[in-house]
């Protein structure tokens, strides 16, 4: 079977396509199929070592994946060769088939494709811990999101407006703004890129940008602030936050942020990270309650994974290199070739 590689460490352009021994499902297995697998940020990050996770090589990036199951092993009888299922991986899902541990499966609903599915797991997983497990959303909260137009920002729009949320949206483009107001933003800021050879924004920049936030969630702040982008811009977000409001510490396209703390004291607010895959892996039963609500807000219409590219398994690591680029805009998936 055919399998996109990381042999050694580096960016996209050090991945190779090889043919490799299929796999066999183990005790408490199944193999499946791969239809899909969507790209994300931590695919960026993997290849290049500089993720918390740290496969052995060679490996494949690719840490969510929709298929049907090929093979089943021994000891496992909730599913069955034929089921079509969804599941998160970590790493290794951009190859033709893989072997899942049969607890990591969710099964797709009949209605909802297989390229779709492979879009939810991870962005609006992240994003549905986020909101309700750390950010204790509620009806009529004002929530900001930063990196509005990617497919974890995306999410933050969807489902916080599926809660009952006012949401503003904070992107680079007018173009990643119009996105944002299709996915329900009720408003819009448009923020400055980092100027290239600079850490960060001058202190009147900075300053402004904190004001254009402000601006846009209103004298009582941002009740939920969910950072995906981190640098220069958490600093300006966290001065726009409400009294008592909640700071999720999502991601970091744009660095770590250096944050002031006494910020915190000053409004009484908190700063929470959001770490999905360690909560997933940690409290698997709520977490498949989390899944199965993004289900039923889908099939009420409430979220639609935005897939706005899609890549064949030969040319995944462009997909790669767009995504760390910040030029994506929703989800990008690559499909298998079959």
């Amino acid at each position: 079977m055919r399998a996109l590689l990381s042999k050694e460490t580096g960016g996209p352009e050090t991945l190779v396509i090889e043919d490799i021994e299929a796999p066999t499902p183990g005790k408490g297995e199944v193999v499946v199929d791969v239809a899909a697998c969507a790209i994300n940020f931590p695919d960026t990050l993997i290849i290049r070592d500089l993720y918390q996770m740290k496969p052995p090589r060679p490996f494949s990036p690719g840490g969510e994946i929709s298929g049907t199951i090929s093979a089943v092993g021994e000891g496992v009888t909730d599913w069955k060769v034929g089921d079509r299922v969804l599941a998160g991986v970590g790493s290794g899902g951009l190859r033709e088939k893989i072997a899942v541990p049969a607890e990591k499966l969710f099964s797709v609903p009949e209605g909802v494709s297989l390229e779709a599915a492979s879009a939810l797991l991870m962005t609006y997983g992240t994003t549905i811990h986020g909101l309700k497990d750390r950010g204790d959303i509620a009806e009529g909260d004002t929530v900001l999101v930063l990196g509005a137009a990617g497919g974890v920002g995306l999410s933050g729009v969807e489902l916080a407006k599926a809660y009952g949320a006012r949401v503003v949206a904070a992107v680079s483009s007018e173009e990643k703004g119009e996105v944002a107001r299709k996915a329900g933003a009720d408003e819009v800021v448009i923020y400055p890129r980092v100027p290239e050879g600079q850490q960060g924004f001058d202190k009147d920049t900075s300053k402004a940008l904190a004001q254009s936030f402000k601006d846009a969630v209103g004298p009582e702040g941002a009740d939920i602030v969910y950072d995906i982008v981190g640098g220069a811009y958490s600093e300006p977000a966290l001065r726009s936050i409400a009294w008592e409001g909640r700071f999720l510490v999502v991601g970091f396209p744009a660095g770590i942020a250096k944050m002031p703390l006494n910020l915190t004291l000053l409004k009484s607010c908190d700063i929470r990270g959001v770490f999905w895959g360690a909560f997933a892996a940690r409290e698997p039963k709520r977490n498949a309650d989390n899944i199965q609500e993004l289900f039923d807000l889908w099939k009420a219409g409430k979220i639609n994974p935005m897939i706005s590219e899609t890549y064949t398994l030969d040319n995944a690591a462009e997909a790669i290199a767009k995504l760390e680029r910040r030029e994506a805009i929703g989800k990008l998936v690559v499909t298998m070739n079959r």
